[in-house]
């Protein structure tokens, strides 16, 4: 958006943001159907009337919205890639061994601390948090199943422990977004994270192992549920630590750094392989568990419930909620909702806590309201960057702001792409009145605990660095725009000084 292009002031920047959110409440609250699809649809149109009153026309606002589509692209095969490893590993055995020996040899009271830890290692690997979801974290849903444990526990632990390793892993699309927006070295911008994220995963997993014991009793982790899930798995696949070697070699891949998207194709034909090897399966079959998923009937619930998903079909609810989300994104930016209500953030931020606090909010706000991370960090990144350097602070502290509220926060918020994820990935129950299985959202504690974490930083003045010599000199270099704060506020309050004269 230049800056000839009309804009809107905040309040009606705020109407299309807030009636869609009505929309998305009527869906929610009183249709009882979790379906967010046209509540965005209908807030791409309320966006594009509004932009047609200020100005635009329908050509500028598609360019915006295509524009911000092709920048998530490359999650959409991702995602496709996701739902089809899931079907072949599945068929492979490479789950139902994950999760019969996870049976065996884990212990109920400590499985959803080992759960954060597994996911987290598995995902700093392969530098993606939803593939970690849909391969690992869905083995760890049958061995939580298989334990007695609620589902929104298991899928809390799977993922705090997922997008955790996710934020810090070299491999991330989100990791390495962060600092290429705010112009700062990526591996400076990993070790900044670790103030925040370090202690929030610590708590969590001391919480986690405090859940376990107070979940975990003898009928819960019934070993007669567990012999039955067990004897099933057993008797549908041949079993060995061979099917395993899929994912040992996709982790090794990813250890290597090579990028996600092959390592993912190259998982999901170790998983092809695998499947004609130990499971019998033919190339006919693969196709079939790649497109449409795996489908089994071994009489236990658990384990039908569990293995009959996967396949790229799975994940067109997903894929079709980005790809709306994204437009949706991309209109309100075109428009300049999400500039305006930025700005009003960053009126407010008169001191460096606020910013810090205003940034993670606003990279929340933006999760929230465009469903998608990487506008939440592309935009809040663009919007504060002046700022920061006109208060003279290091840019790694907006880079850490974004991914607080950008990447952590996304798979909180069920309509955004990494909730899609989550809950379609994990075979999570959202439909009619029971809304139980999105308990996952506030006992995902590594998640929300890390923003919270940095914002205490921010007032405390802790772990937030002042920018150096250096750092000031590349931005004069580069001609980066540093905003004169003082000059910023008092040009505010002139504005609302000549507003309140003229009511």
């Amino acid at each position: 958006m230049s800056s000839d292009d009309p804009k809107p002031g905040l309040g009606l920047a705020l109407m299309p943001i807030a009636l869609t959110f009505v929309v998305l409440g009527i869906q929610l609250f009183v249709f009882d159907t979790f379906t967010p699809h046209v509540p965005l649809v209908l807030g791409i149109a309320i966006t594009a009337l509004m932009g047609r009153y200020i100005g635009l026309t329908w050509k500028d606002m598609e360019e915006g919205m295509l524009q911000v589509v092709s920048l998530g692209l490359p999650a959409v095969g991702i995602l496709m890639l996701v739902g089809m490893i899931t079907g072949v590993w599945i068929a492979s055995g490479t789950v139902p061994t994950l999760i019969f020996y996870g049976l065996e040899l884990l212990d109920p009271t400590i499985f959803l601390a080992a759960a954060t830890l597994l996911c987290a290692v598995v995902s700093v690997s392969l530098g993606t948090s939803w593939g970690t979801v849909g391969t690992v974290g869905l083995a760890l849903m049958g061995i939580g199943a298989g334990f007695g444990l609620p589902a929104h526990w298991t899928a809390a632990a799977v993922v705090s422990g997922a997008f955790f390793g996710d934020k810090l892993s070299p491999l991330s699309d989100t990791t390495n977004l962060a600092p290429a927006v705010t112009g700062v070295y990526l591996f400076s911008h990993i070790r900044n994270l670790l103030p925040t994220t370090l202690p929030a995963m610590v708590i969590a997993l001391v919480l986690y192992g405090i859940a376990g014991f107070w979940l975990i009793d003898d009928q819960a982790a019934s070993f007669e549920r567990i012999a039955a899930i067990n004897e099933g798995l057993s008797s549908s696949f041949t079993l060995s630590w061979w099917t395993v070697l899929p994912v040992i070699l996709v982790i090794a891949m990813a250890v290597k750094r090579l990028p996600a998207l092959p390592v993912l194709f190259t998982g999901v034909l170790l998983g092809g392989l695998t499947a004609v090897i130990f499971q019998g399966a033919s190339v006919q079959n693969l196709f079939a568990f790649a497109f449409s998923g795996y489908e089994i009937s071994t009489g236990v619930s658990e384990i039908d419930n569990l293995l009959n998903r996967g396949g790229i079909q799975s994940m067109t609810w997903v894929i079709t909620l980005l790809l709306i989300a994204l437009s949706f994104g991309g209109i309100l930016e075109r428009t300049g909702c999400m500039k305006a209500l930025i700005e009003a953030l960053v009126t407010r931020a008169q001191s460096f806590p606020r910013l810090q606090t205003s940034a993670i909010g606003s990279s929340m706000a933006t999760n929230l309201i465009a469903g998608d991370p990487y506008l939440a960090i592309t935009l809040t990144g663009r919007m504060f960057g002046p700022a920061y350097r006109g208060k003279g602070y290091s840019m790694l502290n907006l880079s850490r702001a974004t991914e607080e509220g950008g990447t952590l926060i996304s798979p909180l918020i069920p309509w955004n792409a990494g909730g899609a994820v989550v809950i379609t990935s994990l075979g999570l129950t959202v439909s009619g009145a029971d809304m139980t299985d999105l308990l996952y959202i506030p006992l995902a504690f590594a998640c929300w605990l890390s923003p919270l974490i940095g914002i205490f930083y921010a007032y405390a003045g802790w772990f937030s660095p002042r920018a150096c010599e250096d750092e000031q000199q590349e931005w004069i270099e580069n001609d980066e725009d540093i905003m004169d704060m003082d000059q910023f506020h008092k040009d505010v309050q002139r504005t609302r000084n000549s507003m309140y004269r003229m009511n």
